[in-house]
């Protein structure tokens, strides 16, 4: 579109300020993508975790059967009982020695750069009952430790621990449906925006009511009701001169200077064939008329 055009029409073949909220849908895409990859990861973390202190707890099962000389027994399979607690339980009956007991956690745990807030409860198998407990939490003057030289009796026992650390807790299902909902909002939200700054009808699409049509000048058309007429580049430009000026007499030459100043060659009945071409598509709207003023110019006259 030539220059004079750019400047006789706002918004002409120009983005609107709506627009510079579009966010293309692969990006959107992509960011949905991102968040879906992100909740996968944090949700991978906390079965790593798991793992991870399954594998810690077998090894103090381990130690503790051998420190009493026990290489046969076995220590039966690591449960988890909620998100930050699991219990370990034995084949066969053992005697726990509570010192040693708080030894062979906390350095198993520390070697797993697990949590160093937990809380320990060693439970008889038969009426669960909690034969010993203790707490540790990050400063270890401040860890309760209680009744370390007494030893359990032989006896059948089930070890439970409960981190009360932040860092081992994973996502729970709330929050992974918090994140999920709030991540759909952000996608209804761009997805408004973007329907919003593609309605034609929209404030700052550079619309403007000519009688019963819309013309859309940075799309190059009129629309009445929903029936698009298109537009060639210099109709629009000669009719985006005449809605700026309605009901005032436009000469001849200054028509000719702004549309085809700088654009080549200029056949003297060419601003006539247009304005014929312009007349044909508006003429079914009554109100409006493209009238010639003999001699001086053309007119374009809105009721």
């Amino acid at each position: 579109m030539s220059k004079k055009c750019k400047t006789s029409v706002k918004g002409c073949k120009k983005s609107t300020k709506s627009e510079l909220f579009v966010i293309p849908m692969n990006k959107l895409l992509f960011g949905v993508l991102f968040c879906t990859l992100l909740l996968l990861s944090c949700e991978q973390k906390k079965s790593d975790f798991s793992e991870k202190v399954k594998v810690s707890l077998r090894n103090v099962g381990h130690q503790l059967l051998l420190s009493q000389k026990d290489s046969t027994s076995l220590v039966l399979p690591v449960q988890q009982l909620q998100e930050d607690q699991y219990k370990m339980s034995f084949q066969n009956n053992l005697q726990i020695e509570p010192s040693e007991l708080v030894t062979i956690i906390n350095s198993n745990f520390k070697k797993a750069d697990l949590p160093a807030k937990y809380r320990v409860e060693v439970k008889n198998c038969a009426n669960e009952e909690i034969a010993y407990s203790f707490e540790m939490i990050l400063n270890e003057e401040k860890s309760i430790i209680p009744c370390s030289g007494r030893n359990l009796p032989n006896s059948c026992y089930v070890i439970t621990v409960h981190f009360t650390s932040e860092k081992g807790k994973g996502l729970t299902p709330i929050y992974i449906f918090v994140s999920l909902l709030f991540t759909l909002l952000i996608v209804i939200v761009v997805w408004y925006l973007n329907k919003k700054t593609e309605n034609p009808n929209s404030k700052d699409s550079g619309t403007q009511k000519l009688g019963a049509f819309l013309f859309y000048p940075d799309q190059n058309k009129l629309v009445k009701q929903a029936v698009e007429i298109p537009l060639s580049k210099k109709e629009c430009e000669i009719l985006s001169i005449f809605i700026s000026r309605p009901n005032e007499i436009i000469k001849r030459e200054e028509l000719t200077k702004k549309v085809w100043e700088d654009n080549g060659v200029f056949v003297g009945r060419s601003l006539d064939t247009y304005i014929s071409k312009i007349r044909k598509k508006i003429k079914e709207d009554t109100s409006i008329r493209l009238t010639n003023v003999h001699g001086v110019g053309y007119k374009l006259e809105v009721d």
